[in-house]
């Protein structure tokens, strides 16, 4: 949102929201689950309801992905099942589907209201019109990249114990296969001393984590001429948070004073997460990535060297344009012989407009899936090997909400998942950080069993 929220709503009518009800759905990344999370806040101060199950709904908000073809197909499934299951009702379509396909979106019956990603940063003001009109279809989508400069903060919670902060949108890398910047815009953040601020706020409100989220966060600075590292630097000063993650890091923009920094700092965890798409420098090249394989892997031994039990996710592209058997094969031993935690497998997908429609050499669906399924068994047998070297150990979880009767879960610093039988699980631990002693993996071999100390 541009301005303060308080003084928006003293200009908008909110009468006419008092006692609506709304229905949410968002589809794709962290950073538009926080988004959504925020929207639902400002329309509550607005005296917007959350519609509850079998409840039918006068608001409907979808915040879209358009990462791959499949996220796009979801979307307009997404959107023809609210309008749908909500007759009637206000239906509002936002995101990175929302921006590259409006005008298609548009023409959704049932829909209202289409918000590109600058209109997005001020929804409550286009939403106000909108509805009070209920005037026939507005859609917001005729920015260019270059137009996109709004930024709509976010801080929120939402369902979750963890709280996530937006600390920077958009991305000027434009990788061969990728649509996120048409989608988002070019890097753009807030400043340092507003982010403390929600970090302060949501301390205030008995936040415990923050989760720092964007699209290419390591790249900010772009807008305020701070850096990264400085923002991590101050968030760790905000002592009522006690813990932090950092979603995802391009690997040449971690640099090792931030990693430094982690090993010894009081609230940053040893938990990294960093994007690779592929361990074949000859893909790489092709991705127009900003990195080689030798780049990445010292970056990991550092962590390694100073934090031997960090827990490091890493994402993978499968059968991108110029995969050939041998460069998947390359990425297969390259990341077999890193200490790494745990594989996010990504098949490739065309994207209209992208560069990567003029790379040649096409993997066909069956090869995807074959190589997919073998970079899943391999992040399979080290994030198991990674459990089990933990067991019988000390450890401090965060505990998270849970049904009544139901088993309680949490996070280790080094994000292990744990497990707590339903007879120990009590209201009281929800959002406390216990010390608790790890046991076996659990049936699903998803998280560690755990008895409290």
């Amino acid at each position: 949102m541009r301005g303060n929220i308080h003084t928006i709503l003293y200009m908008i009518d909110t009468s006419v929201f008092q006692g609506k009800k709304a229905a949410y759905f968002t589809l794709g990344c962290k950073l538009n689950f926080s988004e959504t999370s925020t929207f639902a806040k400002m329309l509550g101060q607005m005296g917007v309801v959350a519609v509850q199950k079998g409840e039918r709904a006068d608001l409907c908000l979808i915040n879209t992905c358009s990462v791959t073809d499949v996220a796009d197909h979801k979307c307009r499934q997404a959107i023809h099942r609210m309008v749908r299951e909500h007759p009637g009702a206000f239906v509002v379509v936002t995101g990175c589907y929302a921006q590259l396909e409006a005008e298609a979106v548009s023409r959704i019956e049932g829909v209202d209201l289409v918000l590109g990603s600058n209109e997005k940063a001020e929804l409550v003001q286009f939403l106000s019109d909108a509805f009070v009109n209920r005037s026939p279809v507005a859609a917001y989508y005729r920015e260019k990249t270059k137009d996109i400069r709004s930024f709509a903060p976010s801080c929120s919670r939402g369902n979750r114990t963890r709280y996530f902060l937006k600390v920077q949108d958009g991305c000027d890398y434009f990788c061969t296969y990728c649509t996120i910047p048409y989608a988002r815009g070019f890097s753009r953040n807030p400043t340092i001393a507003s982010l403390v601020a929600q970090a302060r706020e949501a301390a205030d409100e008995g936040g415990k984590e923050i989760v720092l989220t964007g699209v290419n966060i390591g790249d900010f600075g772009k807008t305020t001429g701070e850096q990264f590292v400085d923002l991590v630097k101050a968030l760790d000063e905000v002592e009522a948070i006690k813990r932090y993650r950092i979603s995802s890091l391009e690997p040449d923009l971690l640099s090792d004073e931030l990693i430094d920094y982690c090993a010894h700092c009081r609230a940053f965890m040893p938990h990294f997460h960093i994007p690779l798409q592929s361990g074949s420098d000859t893909v790489l090249k092709l991705m127009h990535r900003h990195y080689d394989s030798r780049l990445f892997s010292d970056k990991i031994h550092r962590i390694k060297e100073l934090m031997p039990d960090a827990f490091i996710g890493v994402d993978v592209m499968v059968g991108c344009r110029g995969e050939t058997p041998e460069c998947f094969e390359e990425t297969y031993e390259f990341l077999k012989s890193l200490d790494v935690t745990q594989l996010h497998v990504f098949p490739y997908s065309e994207r209209p407009g992208t560069m990567a429609l003029k790379i040649p050499f096409i993997v066909s669906d069956h090869d995807k899936k074959q190589r997919s399924k073998l970079l899943l068994d391999l992040s399979d047998e080290k994030t198991q090997a990674f459990y089990t070297r933990h067991i019988g150990q000390e450890a401090e979880v965060l505990f998270e909400k849970a049904s009544r009767g139901r088993a309680m879960h949490g996070f280790t610093r080094n994000y292990i998942r744990v497990e707590l039988s339903p007879h120990e699980a009590r209201p009281e631990l929800d959002n406390q950080i216990v010390k608790v002693k790890l046991g076996e993996l659990t049936a699903d071999r998803e998280a560690l069993r755990c008895e409290i100390l």
